[in-house]
Order: structure tokens, then C-alpha cells, then sequence
């Protein structure tokens, strides 16, 4: 080792020259950011109310739940809002405003800019929505209005499909809206949202609501003979996937306690509407089997997620659970009503499972699943709101009544939501495995006037899509896998010979790139790329197909591996109609 003339070596001569230049590390007095304004915390606490409850308050997952109080009091939120929000539940300013700005509902300003005009305009953009106009009608709201007083933006589903176009004024939905309907609203100056009439407890009681319950929790009726009901019916998961009821409670009851219960009413995929329908006329139905679900599990707890679309129901089911709460059939603070913020992600179960505690609702990695490792980390029993409606039901009438339904080889009723091009679209209730044919022959009064059938989705804008010559497939889980297609939630868009296929493609592939959550690098880029592709004069079979492939093996949840599903079909099974509209399929 080398020596200088002081006789140290040249790693000793520079460590010393290191310590001479390196400054001395200084802390910071206080921390990074803005200091928090006193008077936006009073606000705050005012706004929250009882100072009794701040430690509940105070809790992480109730963190959207406070956003929401402040946008509703606000029409926004502001930086000095957040900033107190952080310091109120002790949470990272960066973890609140991450959260804030997840949402697509939340409108989070900062310091520089301007809040948004006290009225909003949302104008729904899904497929159904857009058959019908929806983007004209956009337009004309746009240059009709005072934009000062008043803004105009797009929305995906609001869950109305059955109504289009739909455009939501404040917190009240327009059904068939056209620009003159919107404008009496606004003249009118009533935003709040409408509310359908609905069975209260003692009318519910009368055709022996909660008798069931009643006899589940005095051991008259058994976990096990209710497991052996429902597997003797099939009810299967109503929300998409059609996985067993009662073997999802078996595995649930596997875990150790305590357990919780999530019922998942974020019914986003458009085109789907069901589980709204249900909750309007008969929320004691829901919440009895919903009751009876968090029973078999043994549920320390029942939450409700309810998607911010249905304004409406958020007060049916307030005062439906408190009517349970005053006539002792539910103890006080057992269901607990979460309220989403805008997000279609959240209607996948782990995401949901985020969002409930407070967080941005992206999906987690599994193993473990939400049964085995769920909302506040334990075991986590989650049902959609159509497959615990049908529970009291299928135990009333026994499980042949239920069964008993079906063509086609199958067993079972589904509650198909129609929209598009047919005469009658709304919940129709009908056999599990009838043809689209039979089902716009016999429930929906058949196409429109004027209007041939050209395909169809048979499960919303994730199941796929099919060709008019495919309208004799039975629906129902199970048959349509061979044709690259599912019937998820029964969503069902018919769409005619008058349709631009390219704008249908674009829309749902639209829909999915604003939706994603932005985590995988497949799903987050792969949709913004595919729209890209889809946009052009000429479509490259090839790179759209490897496109997809990538998507649905890399993705980490359904939103990403299911984005393909329709052009897939496009590709397979519309290559002439897409000729006929100028669109160049190479390869």
C-alpha cells in the first residue's frame, strides 16, 4: 500500500480529507410540508361531530369515510382540509392525499387553483349510454350551460343502463335524459336524489321476513342444513365469478376467529344494474340473507359496500338498518354501511377489501385469499348483494323451487340486466340457460323497431362479445368459456346492425384504461396501448393479439385479463361487419 510523505497510507490521507469537506448533517426542526391551519382543524372536528367518538374517528379505516363528509360540505376538497384530516387521524399527509386522488369522485384542489362550479354535471359515457347518443347530448349540455355556475364532465356506469342516456344532476339521476330535461332540473333546483318506494320492515315481516334468522339464531335451523339447502339449489356467487355459495362458507368457517363479513353492492361493470333493482323494492330481503350469511360465519362484524352511484340507496338502507336496529333483530353498530367514491376496481373483492379500510382499492396478490386473510387482516366471508337476496327465499319456498327453474340443462333463475337496442331493457328475471333469442322474444319485447340484431355482450363490458349467429348459446356459468366468453353478473348490451362496431370497441376499451388502478405495468399500459391500436383505420390482428395475451397472463387481477375479452370476439367472429364499417382487420 502506497504512503505519503506523512507516512499515511493514501486510504488514510483520504479518509481524512473526506472528514474536513463533509458538512455536518442537519435536522430538520419540524416536518416536511405546509403547517396545518388551526382553523381548517376546528372545521374539521366540527364537521365530524361528537368529540366522544374521536378515537373512533380517529380510525384508519374510516378515512374515506371522512372524505366524503368533507366534499359533501365543501363540494371539494382542499389542501388545508387533507392537511388537517392528516394530522386529526395521524396518518402521512401523503397516504390521505393518495387516497383523496384514487377516487374519481373526490375533486381534491390545491392552493393555486379555483373549487370546482357548485353544480356538476355527470354525463354517463358507457356502451349503453353511448348507443343512444350520449356524446351529443354532452356536447349540447356543454354549450348550453353557464360554465362558471355549472360543469359539464363524463362518467362511466351509473348503474341505469335500463334508462339511457343518464345523466346525474348533483346527486339526482335523469333517466332518457335529453338537454331540455336537464335544464328544468336545473331551473328547478333540486338536486337531491329520488328515492322508489320500498318494502319497510313490518310489510316484510307480514310475508315472514326475518323468520329465518329468528331460527338460525335459536338453533332451530343449523349451519349445516342451511349449507345443504343451498348446495341442493346451486346458488352460486350472483356477482360474476359463480363460485358456490355454501362452499365459500365452508372455507370461511375453516379460519379462526374472529371472522367478518363483506357484502360487495359495487356493482360497476356496465351494463349491470340487478343489484340495484333489488335494493330499491326489497332492502329487508337483502339484509336478512346478508344477516344470515354473517351468522354462518360467525361475522364479528357485517359491512355493506355501497357503490357512490346510488345516492339514493345509501338513506333506503340507513333507515332500513334502522328500523332492524330499533326492533332488536340487529345490534346497534353490527352493519356497518361503507360508501364507495367512485372506482370500478372495488368491486373486486380484495380491492373492496382496501377500500373498506381506508385505502386506495387496489387489488392484492393472492395467495392469501380474502377468506383466509381478509378486511382487517382476518378471515373475510364476501357475497354479492343478488346472492344473499335469494337466501330467505330459497329457504321459504325449499331448494327444488329454485332449482327447478332452467333450459337447456341448466338449473336456477338469473336476473339478467338488459340494455341496447331491444324494446323492454330492464332486471328480467328468467330461467338459467335461456338464448339471447328467447330472452328478447319473451321478456323484452323483441329489437327495436327498425333494428336487426348484430351481437351482443353477454356479460357486460368484461364478458366478451358475441355475433347474432351465436344468439342460440343457453346463458349461464359454464356454457359460454368455449367461445371466449362468460356471463358474470348477466349483463346483457344488445347491440344492432345500426351500431359502429369500432366506437364499441373503443368505448369499453376507454373504459377500461380510465378504470385501471394503475398498479401492473400489463393492465396500466396494455389498455392506454390497445385503445391506441383499436382507434386506427386499419387493425393489426397480430399485434392485438399478443397484446391481449400479455394482459391476461400478467395481470394481476380480472380487470386487466378480462380488458380483452370483446376484441377478442370482434376479431374472431366480426370480421365482415367490420369491413362493411371501414375497418381494415390485417392479418
Amino acid at each position: 500500500m502506497l504512503k505519503t510523505s506523512g507516512g499515511k497510507t493514501d486510504l488514510e490521507e483520504h479518509a481524512m480529507t473526506v472528514q474536513t469537506v463533509t458538512p455536518q448533517r442537519r435536522f430538520r426542526a419540524k416536518a416536511r410540508g405546509r403547517d396545518l391551519d388551526p382553523a381548517a382543524l376546528d372545521e374539521l372536528r366540527a364537521l365530524l361531530g361528537d368529540e366522544r367518538q374521536y378515537a373512533e374517528l380517529q380510525q384508519r379505516d374510516r378515512l374515506i369515510e371522512h372524505l366524503h363528509v368533507i366534499q359533501d360540505a365543501q363540494g371539494h376538497l382542499s389542501l388545508r382540509h387533507l392537511r388537517a384530516l392528516s394530522a386529526f387521524m395521524n396518518l402521512p399527509m401523503a397516504a390521505v392525499y393518495e387516497t383523496a386522488t384514487f377516487y374519481a369522485h373526490f375533486d381534491v384542489v390545491h392552493d393555486d387553483q379555483s373549487p370546482p362550479p357548485a353544480i356538476t354535471i355527470r354525463v354517463c359515457d358507457s356502451l349503453s349510454c353511448q348507443l343512444v347518443g350520449s356524446e351529443a347530448l354532452q356536447r349540447e349540455l356543454e354549450s348550453g350551460t353557464d360554465a362558471g355556475q355549472v360543469r359539464v364532465v363524463r362518467a362511466p356506469c351509473m348503474g341505469r343502463c335500463e334508462m339511457a342516456p343518464v345523466v346525474e344532476v348533483g346527486h339526482r339521476h335523469v333517466a332518457s335524459a335529453t338537454r331540455e330535461r336537464v335544464a328544468a332540473i336545473l331551473a328547478e333546483g333540486d338536486f337531491e336524489p329520488r328515492i322508489h318506494e320500498w318494502q319497510h320492515l313490518d310489510d316484510y315481516r307480514c310475508e315472514g321476513g326475518y323468520e329465518l334468522l329468528a331460527d338460525c339464531q335459536a338453533g332451530r335451523v343449523s349451519v349445516d342444513q342451511l349449507m345443504q339447502t343451498l348446495e341442493s339449489a346451486n346458488l352460486r356467487g350472483l356477482g360474476g365469478a359463480g363460485f358456490p355459495t355454501f362452499k365459500k362458507w365452508y372455507f370461511v368457517r375453516q379460519e379462526a376467529e374472529p371472522r367478518y363479513c363483506a357484502i360487495n353492492a359495487d356493482e360497476g361493470e356496465p351494463g349491470t344494474f340487478k343489484d340495484r333493482y333489488y335494493l330499491e323494492r326489497a332492502p329487508h330481503r337483502f339484509l336478512e340473507g346478508a344477516l344470515v350469511s354473517a351468522w354462518a360465519v360467525n361475522a364479528q362484524g357485517l359491512y355493506i359496500y355501497l357503490r357512490d352511484e346510488y345516492p339514493g340507496l345509501h338513506r333506503v338502507l340507513r333507515e332500513a338498518i334502522a328500523e332492524l336496529e330499533t326492533a332488536g333483530l340487529a345490534a346497534p353498530g353490527y352493519i356497518i354501511l361503507r360508501r364507495g367514491a367512485g372506482a370500478y376496481i372495488c368491486g373486486e373483492e380484495s380491492a373492496m377489501i382496501e377500500s373498506l379500510e381506508g385505502k386506495p382499492g387496489k387489488p392484492r396478490h393472492r395467495p392469501p385469499f380474502v377468506a383466509q386473510r381478509g378486511l382487517f387482516d382476518r378471515p373475510t366471508l364476501v357475497n354479492n348483494v343478488e346472492t344473499v337476496y335469494w337466501i330467505p327465499l330459497i329457504w321459504q319456498r325449499g331448494a327444488d323451487w329454485f332449482a327447478g327453474h332452467g333450459r337447456h340443462g341448466r338449473s336456477g333463475l338469473r336476473s339478467f340486466s338488459v340494455s341496447g337496442r331491444v324494446k323492454r331493457p330492464g332486471v328480467h328475471l328468467a330461467p338459467a340457460g335461456i338464448t339471447l333469442g328467447e330472452l328478447i322474444d319473451e321478456y323484452c319485447g323483441g329489437m327495436q323497431d327498425g333494428h336487426e340484431l348484430a351481437g351482443y355482450l353477454p356479460g357486460g363490458a368484461s364478458g366478451g362479445m358475441l355475433p347474432a349467429s351465436k344468439a342460440d348459446i343457453p346463458l349461464d356459468f359454464d356454457t359460454l368459456q368455449e367461445e371466449g366468453c362468460f356471463i358474470g353478473s348477466a349483463a346483457i348490451i344488445v347491440v344492432s346492425d345500426h351500431d359502429d362496431l369500432r366506437r364499441v370497441a373503443t368505448n369499453l376499451l376507454a373504459f377500461f384504461a380510465d378504470e385501471s388502478c394503475g398498479q401492473c405495468t400489463p393492465c396500466r399500459v396494455g389498455t392506454e396501448k390497445m385503445l391506441t391500436l383499436l382507434e386506427r383505420d386499419e387493425w393489426n390482428v397480430e399485434e392485438l393479439m399478443r397484446l391481449s395475451q400479455v394482459m391476461i397472463d400478467a395481470s394481476i387481477c380480472g380487470l386487466g385479463q378480462a380488458a380483452p375479452n370483446s376484441i377478442l370476439g370482434l376479431l374472431k367472429d366480426f370480421r365482415e361487419p367490420l369491413a362493411a364499417q371501414n375497418v381494415i382487420v390485417k392479418g
